[in-house]
């Protein structure tokens, strides 16, 4: 019924991922290469044959979709009120920092983890304080005992969650959330959860949304949500978030009202609506395609370079490929790669903490493209370790 298979003609179509040379092979940027589901299109085609392209505002329908999407899909609803629109997650998480802490503050974060972070804290004159995630050969551990020490300082007032995590996908289980919630809590340290990956769980695993801990313990937190990576939506710019404090919703709306980024285009509310309304068959298929896609990685890996390890927590089409093993840094591995094959993978390093042992590889695109990589990555990576 949908349609995992064709091979997309993105060049020359202002995609930022696909804005390479011909020769050169894409599988960096979190972008899927497949198209949205026929509902989402339907309802977008609707609203340009309106006509009509004025100032909108947010419907209640949009808070009832994203409402009624967690608690069918996730088993946790969201009250409306806690709801609020924004343009983007990353716009939001950089709006909320310059709202909720000062020049100067501490941020924690947990490396590896998704290098925008990175912007919106240091661009914005803070500090990032690292809580090194602890890498355990196939997935990684927090380090509660440094966390509590580093939410304790004086000057840490905010910390930013990615759950799941971006890049490795790990799925953080419902008692280590509580444990970091508790300890944001204990210290008066504002929680931010960046969930955008949660909808795309394989192998029938789920996430734990940070709304859904007990009542008391999340009066300090906010989610960051949106369709676009689980539809490939990004291009909508819209997302969700959810704050369950009234006080601290006051803050998040002066701050995105304040940044203009609280205002919808054309395609936000119906885009979004129709993903939740309409999109479960299709987010179906995608992740059976995913899970196919990455056996086949995993298969072709094992078979043919399997000195590389995979690791994936069981969320995103992102893999955490760990190639310590050619004692070669990820940013060397990913300019060599570019250079010598034309393919193009994420240098771990960007993401800090033990990325620079890391490459991450973007499974979210055909079969033939996945394959054509595959045997770009081998080929580069034997030629890069025989020159050694």
């Amino acid at each position: 019924m949908y349609d995992f298979q064709t091979v997309l003609q993105r060049r020359g179509s202002n995609s930022v991922k696909w804005d390479v040379s011909e020769q050169e092979l894409p599988l960096n940027l979190a972008d899927m290469d497949f198209t949205t589901a026929p509902e989402i299109i339907a309802a977008l085609q609707q609203k340009v044959e309106s006509g009509v392209f004025g100032y909108e505002e947010i419907p209640p329908t949009y808070y009832q979709a994203v409402a009624d999407w967690y608690e069918q899909e996730h088993g946790c609803r969201p009250d409306t009120d806690w709801l609020v629109f924004a343009t983007g997650v990353v716009p939001a998480l950089s709006s909320l920092v310059r709202r909720l802490s000062h020049p100067g503050d501490n941020i924690v974060v947990q490396p590896p983890v998704y290098n925008i972070f990175y912007h919106s804290i240091e661009n914005n004159g803070r500090h990032t304080l690292a809580n090194n995630l602890i890498y355990q050969t196939d997935h990684y551990e927090i380090d509660f005992s440094l966390l509590k020490q580093q939410l304790a300082q004086p000057l840490t007032s905010l910390m930013i969650l990615c759950n799941p995590q971006n890049p490795s996908g790990q799925i953080w289980t419902y008692e280590q959330l509580k444990q970091i919630v508790t300890l944001c809590q204990q210290f008066q340290v504002t929680l931010i959860s960046d969930e955008i990956h949660g909808d795309l769980t394989l192998n029938s695993q789920q996430y734990t949304p940070i709304f859904s801990l007990p009542d008391a313990l999340i009066q300090s937190t906010i989610a960051l949500v949106s369709p676009s990576k689980t539809f490939n939506l990004a291009a909508l710019h819209a997302a969700s978030v959810i704050v369950p404090n009234a006080a601290l919703r006051q803050q998040v709306l002066r701050a995105l009202n304040n940044d203009e980024l609280a205002e919808p285009n054309l395609t936000a509310v119906p885009g979004t609506i129709a993903a939740y309304t309409k999109g479960r068959p299709w987010l179906k298929a995608l992740k059976q395609q995913l899970q196919a896609n990455y056996q086949l990685v995993a298969d072709y890996l094992q078979h043919n370079l399997p000195e590389i390890k995979i690791i994936h927590g069981g969320a995103s089409y992102l893999l955490w490929l760990d190639c310590s093993a050619f004692k070669i840094p990820a940013s060397q591995l990913a300019q060599q790669l570019q250079a010598s094959v034309g393919l193009l993978l994420s240098d771990g390093s960007l993401y800090r903490g033990n990325g620079a042992d890391f490459l991450r590889l973007n499974m979210a695109c055909p079969p033939a493209i996945l394959k054509a990589a595959l045997q770009r990555l081998v080929q580069g990576l034997l030629q890069i370790v025989s020159h050694e």
